[in-house]
């Protein structure tokens, strides 16, 4: 009977002044600091170990370069040998330095994880103790996620982290010396690419961290929105809200497009600056080496710088922007989820959209009381060409004010009733009229308008409690609200779940509560046909009865917005059709209608099932 929840409202463009991905920086850069700042010997003995392979980096440049200069091309081969071997040493002690620096960043990540599972434990427990009636199992499914999967998240990223940029700093230390001492001049070529594009990569990690958190917002509405509105498409069309529905989601699907594309640019221009610091200098070195040659650089230097240039410096610097963009990006979000003191992310707020050319447009003209609030005029109604007719050349009229019930045995066609009487179902042949005017041709706002219909299985959103029963009329006081739950009895209900403003899990919900929100519902709306599809089949008989009154009666406490309209029940039990003015008995051939009275007389398929009722009463079923 409801449209959908209401999707999620989606991420503005990130700005410079208030994007995510800053904001999380300037909130979790003090808390590093201070990280850090507590493990400095651990720091101190990693850069030790760090310097080691400066100096494996800067010998393996350097000995390739006095090789080819003062032993094989100055003829002293075994000069050349000797230089190649202390460059195959260092590279062979490479095992020690690598194991020290293991070693000390399991000094680091360790307590770092340990650091995040008790902020994780504080966090649920603070929540668990301050607001009880918001810990269900959405939140304990949160804390549970950060207490292992995103904190394994940050541990790993944070170790990648320290790996690649202490080893692209360490690495290119160790080559800007080695091309220092080889020749001054190849600075000159090397150091403004490299710094140049380092420089460019830097520049984008804060704007790339907010349209990283903005897409994954953007996708996360989408989800959401997208499956509020597949598990409601029912009652999406018994309310006319498809075209509201179609706006919000098109609305999401386009945010999530735009800030796919400015991530898809900032990736753009990180991979320029990644050519940039990562190919731009040896292309130059290429292009300059016979400038160098005239200047006194030897072909021993020219062929160290390369060796500098493609294994150490090229490999580290790939790998740390790689890291950074990934990695980097990946554990700022996290990272920032663990200060939130719910940890709950909420998506930043859209502008709304404007309104549609026809909002404040009145809600048509009410139809004289001589109008009939409902006729079915020779309706036929077959779901397939070959199958018999589930109505067939039905005539129903529903005065206005009155109240009637529906019978019959399973598979008749009460449901179809509703369904051709509510618009939702196209008859084969005949004519509806609602208020006078047919069916056929009506928008679907027009028809959400002009009746309200309650399914069997009712739908309930996440949400707040409020939102769920102002879903049909928003515009509806908080006098108004109130009547209408105790009217229909459904305050220790909404005081369970923790008053108005509280967030509604419909997975925590029974079928008999959802219906009792339903209901609630839809006595707010100001339609004023109401059809009750089994809408109360999981409901106690009392709680049946003091709904289908409360829906008869049709006005709010101060008298003002009578609903000067009619009540029509499809029945779950036969006690519905004695409260009813009039019954409709539909038995596959001779529909009846009339009152209690009539057709026990004159309906022996009415008298049968009235019997068997009298007989075998339903037992209640609780809520």
């Amino acid at each position: 009977m409801s449209a959908t929840a209401k999707p999620p409202v989606v991420a503005k463009p990130p700005t410079a002044e208030a994007s995510p991905g800053r904001g999380a920086l300037r909130r979790n850069l003090p808390p590093a600091r201070r990280f850090l700042a507590g493990r400095k010997r651990a720091l101190v003995r990693l850069g030790g170990w760090s310097l080691l392979e400066s100096a494996q980096t800067f010998l393996g440049g350097y000995c390739l370069a006095q090789a080819l200069d003062r032993g094989f091309l100055a003829g002293e081969t075994g000069t050349g040998l000797l230089w190649l071997a202390v460059a195959a040493a260092s590279i062979l002690g490479a095992g020690p330095p690598m194991r020290g620096v293991f070693a000390q960043l399991a000094e680091l990540t360790e307590p770092l994880r340990d650091a995040l599972v008790r902020r994780a434990v504080r966090q649920a427990l603070r929540r668990a103790l301050t607001d009880p009636a918001r810990t269900d199992d959405r939140s304990d499914t949160g804390a549970v996620s950060r207490l292992t999967h995103q904190t394994e998240i940050v541990r790993d990223s944070f170790a990648g982290l320290v790996l690649t940029v202490r080893a692209f700093v360490f690495n290119a230390v160790g080559a800007l010396i080695g091309l220092l001492a080889l020749a001054p001049e190849l600075l000159l070529v090397v150091l403004p690419p490299l710094v140049l594009g380092i420089a460019l990569f830097l520049a984008t990690l804060l704007p790339m961290a907010s349209a990283q958190r903005d897409f994954l917002d953007a996708d996360e509405a989408v989800a959401e929105g997208v499956g509020a509105v597949s598990a409601g498409h029912r009652d999406l069309v018994a309310c006319g809200a498809q075209a509201d529905a179609a706006e919000r989601t098109g609305r999401l699907i386009d945010v999530a497009e735009r800030t796919s594309r400015v991530l898809a640019r900032w990736a753009a221009l990180r991979t320029v600056a990644l050519g940039v610091a990562g190919q731009l200098p040896v292309l130059l070195l290429l292009v300059t080496t016979p400038w160098l040659l005239r200047q006194g650089v030897t072909t021993g230097a020219l062929a160290g710088a390369l060796t500098y240039l493609l294994q150490a410096l090229l490999p580290t610097l790939h790998s740390m922007m790689t890291a950074l963009g990934a990695a980097g990006t990946r554990l700022l979000v996290v990272v920032d989820r663990f200060q939130d003191a719910t940890a709950v992310p909420v998506p930043p707020k859209v502008p709304a959209p404007a309104p549609a050319a026809d909002a404040d447009r009145p809600l048509g003209r009410r139809p004289s009381r001589t109008v009939p609030a409902v006729e079915v005029r020779d309706v036929t109604h077959a779901y397939g060409p070959d199958s018999p007719p589930v109505l067939e050349r039905l005539h129903l009229t529903v005065r206005r004010g009155e109240h009637i019930a529906v019978v019959g045995p399973s598979g008749i066609g009460k449901s179809t009733l509703a369904g051709v009487v509510s618009g939702l179902v196209a008859p084969d042949d005949g004519t509806v009229l609602l208020g006078g005017e047919p069916v056929t041709g009506r928008t679907a706002r027009d028809l959400a308008d002009r009746r309200v219909l309650i399914p069997q299985q009712a739908y309930v959103f996440t949400g707040s409690v409020r939102d769920n029963l102002l879903h049909l009329r928003p515009d509806a006081t908080s006098r108004e609200l109130a009547h209408a739950v105790g009217t229909l009895g459904a305050e220790p209900l909404v005081h369970r779940l923790g008053g108005p403003d509280a967030v509604l899990d419909p997975r925590s919900l029974s079928h008999g509560e959802r219906q009792l929100l339903a209901l609630c519902r839809a006595y707010l709306s100001a339609a004023p046909l109401v059809l009750l599809d089994e809408a109360t089949c999981h409901l106690d008989p009392a709680a049946e009865a003091r709904a289908e009154r409360a829906f008869a009666e049709r006005a709010f406490t101060d008298g003002t917005r009578a609903r000067d309209g009619a009540l029509i029940v499809v029945a779950h039990r036969l006690s519905s059709a004695r409260r009813a003015d009039r019954v409709l008995v539909l038995d596959g051939t001779t529909p009846r209608f009339g009152t209690h009275e009539e057709l026990l007389t004159s309906s022996a398929l009415y008298r049968d099932l009235f019997g068997h009722w009298q007989q075998t009463p339903s037992p209640p079923v609780g809520r």
